[in-house]
């Protein structure tokens, strides 16, 4: 029996998800445009396990989103699946995020390549590109986008909470934009599965997310 939580807070998407031998068995996500994670993320958590009658000493390990993405969504996530790790004595195991919004989004997109993308502000998003088969064409990197971006890649798929801001820049172009997936858990499980089946698990005390860019504070507005 491989019972695994997954957790994925590299957007202002707060998931969690619970898996059993590479199936999704419940899921429970937020998407709204405040930062849920601090408050609510534990939450979902119990709420998975109420839903599905387990106990957190049912675990098998616990997944976490690596990055790319935001700062303080990614410290949450990461410190949240340390501590219960730490706490069950259970592997922690980690997936590229623009990766499992891409095993999401071939559900839908089935023989298409794809192109998630994560927000970085301004017109510069954190991109992959995939083939149908999930194999790497363009490596994840942080671009800014214009008209031509990825003009080598055409056709694809893209989607995700950065490419709104360059949809209408794109609509006539070989490309089709689908503003309905978004990173979630659910597409954590498959890849996580064989992760887990190969020995493949994060070292927890030095395990760290991947930012790609300097965390940059902002000072509280006055009220």
């Amino acid at each position: 029996m491989t019972l695994i939580l997954h957790l994925e807070t590299a957007t202002k998407v707060c998931s969690a998800a619970l898996s059993f031998d590479g199936q999704l068995l419940a899921l429970r996500e937020i998407n709204d445009d405040e930062y849920a994670h601090g408050e609510r993320l534990t939450l979902l958590i119990q709420e998975l396990l109420n839903e599905t009658g387990y106990q957190p000493s049912d675990l098998s390990a616990v997944s976490v989103a690596s990055g790319p993405g935001s700062y303080t969504g990614l410290r949450i996530g990461v410190s949240t699946a340390k501590g219960l790790c730490y706490a069950l004595k259970i592997p922690l195991l980690s997936v590229d995020a623009l990766l499992s919004m891409a095993y999401v989004a071939r559900e839908k997109h089935p023989g298409k390549s794809l192109c998630p993308m994560i927000d970085a502000r301004r017109m510069e998003v954190y991109a992959a590109i995939y083939d149908a088969g999930l194999t790497v064409k363009k490596p994840l990197s942080a671009d800014i986008l214009d008209e031509s971006s990825y003009a080598d890649f055409e056709p694809f798929v893209f989607f995700g909470d950065g490419a709104a801001k360059i949809a209408e820049s794109w609509k006539d172009r070989n490309m089709e934009y689908d503003p309905t997936i978004f990173p979630s858990a659910a597409g954590q499980v498959k890849p996580v599965y064989e992760k887990f089946l190969k020995g493949e698990t994060e070292d927890v005390a030095y395990f760290e997310p991947l930012y790609l860019k300097e965390f940059v504070g902002t000072t509280p507005k006055k009220v």
